[in-house]
């Protein structure tokens, strides 16, 4: 067994795309060793390729809180709660995000429908109307200008609102709100009361649908709550959860991945110029492991005696499962340093692994498939209008990002 090191997430400010350095160097130990926590635990630290498959994949791992995960920071906790542990049925603390089969499969199962490869296909046309008349926008706007409010979080926000039959017009509502629950540095009453907010609002709009459905995320859960599969508060909690994960995750990955672009100008024009059909679906991918904007370490539990690369992990023990080193694991990737458009990544662990693995991923794809090579080819002049470290970068939440992207052209 090796030194047991702090759990350290801390990105270096020189290479703010890469991960944290004391993570990698935890991966270079090998694909499973122990970290000390905030609370002096020492959880087991999955950070290898093949390791993180085999945790994720095991059915006798639990996501459930209270089973002994590691233990949140007061922070983590606090955001947690908030954030993705909404409450989904009365007398339930946690949302199916963070529920162990069956009663996981049965609420996943409710909106699985809306992410379908058909639906992408029909709402496609819908997301790159949406790109091109927010470039148009932008290009007759001041120059330069941030891309994070102009661009990368108004796409992700209007896609959204499609799939689930929100309005636009109420985007700042929700993006302000939901801005409040993944921010590190929120104090518990506000971010209660943003979730609070979120969910009276969505209620609200379960309302109007339950008289008037339409073809909607939000009108198929209608349907559930008639059939008594779902209470309306279950449904509006589900809803919020949906609309959070559904432009926040995106947006931060929309500004990442045009700064890398940006970075990498050999890599930018292949994109620009290629005349190959599935590089920009290459590209995506590529971009998505490189980059894993879901930081922090997935928290699990053994729930019985398990191996994970060739260790016993004993019944009640905690594991951290890191997204982000699994991507840079050179077992699987070749120089996994290095960002290459022509790379086939499929196998990244950005979505997860198992049956938590991201529902909405089929949406993301699409919306960065749009994105990249939209901004690329009808703004081929873009460029950043800042020195990397005036950038600031979001190491105070669970999804990393930008809060600003200041680009010119």
């Amino acid at each position: 067994m090796t030194d047991i090191h702090d759990y350290d997430i801390t990105r270096d400010a020189r290479c703010p795309l890469d991960p944290a350095p004391a993570m990698l160097a935890r991966l270079a130990e090998g694909p499973l060793t122990r970290v000390r926590m905030w609370d002096g635990s020492t959880p087991w630290l999955i950070t290898g390729h093949t390791a993180h498959r085999e945790a994720l994949g095991c059915p006798a791992v639990s996501v459930e809180p209270g089973r002994g995960a590691p233990a949140l920071s007061p922070h983590e906790a606090a955001a947690i709660t908030a954030a993705a542990a909404q409450p989904q049925e009365p007398g339930a603390n946690t949302s199916f995000i963070m529920m162990d089969d069956p009663e996981h499969a049965r609420l996943r199962r409710m909106v699985t429908g809306a992410f379908t490869i058909k639906r992408m296909n029909a709402l496609r046309p819908v997301v790159q109307q949406i790109a091109d008349d927010l470039i148009d926008a932008m290009l007759d706007g001041p120059n330069p200008t941030d891309l994070v409010p102009s661009f990368a979080l108004p796409l992700p926000s209007l896609a959204i609102s499609a799939l689930l039959g929100v309005p636009y017009g109420d985007h700042e509502f929700f993006q302000d709100n939901s801005k409040l629950l993944i921010n590190r540095d929120t104090s518990a009453e506000d971010r209660n009361a943003a979730r609070a907010r979120l969910t009276d609002y969505l209620d609200g709009l379960l309302a109007g649908k339950m008289k008037d459905p339409g073809e909607d995320l939000l009108s198929g859960l209608v349907e559930r709550i008639n059939a008594g599969e779902l209470t309306r508060a279950g449904a509006a909690s589900m809803g919020v959860l949906m609309l959070f994960a559904g432009h926040e995750t995106t947006a931060n990955m929309i500004a990442l991945g045009t700064l890398a672009l940006l970075q990498h100008p050999d890599q930018a024009r292949l994109l620009r110029d290629g005349d190959d059909p599935g590089l920009t679906g290459t590209a995506v991918e590529e971009l998505l492991r490189f980059l894993t904007i879901t930081h922090g370490g997935l928290r699990r539990v053994a729930t019985e005696d398990i191996v994970v690369a060739g260790q016993t992990i004993r019944a009640g023990e905690p594991m951290i499962v890191v997204n982000e080193t699994a991507n840079r694991d050179p077992e699987i990737f070749a120089d996994p340093d290095r960002l290459d458009l022509t790379r086939d990544a499929r196998l990244h662990a950005t979505f997860g692994y198992g049956i938590h693995q991201c529902l909405g991923q089929p949406l993301a794809r699409l919306e960065l498939q749009i994105a990249y090579p939209a901004l690329l080819r009808r703004v081929p002049s873009l460029r950043i209008a800042a020195e990397i470290d005036e950038i600031p970068f979001k190491h105070d939440g669970f999804v990393y990002g930008a809060y600003r992207l200041p680009v010119a052209w």
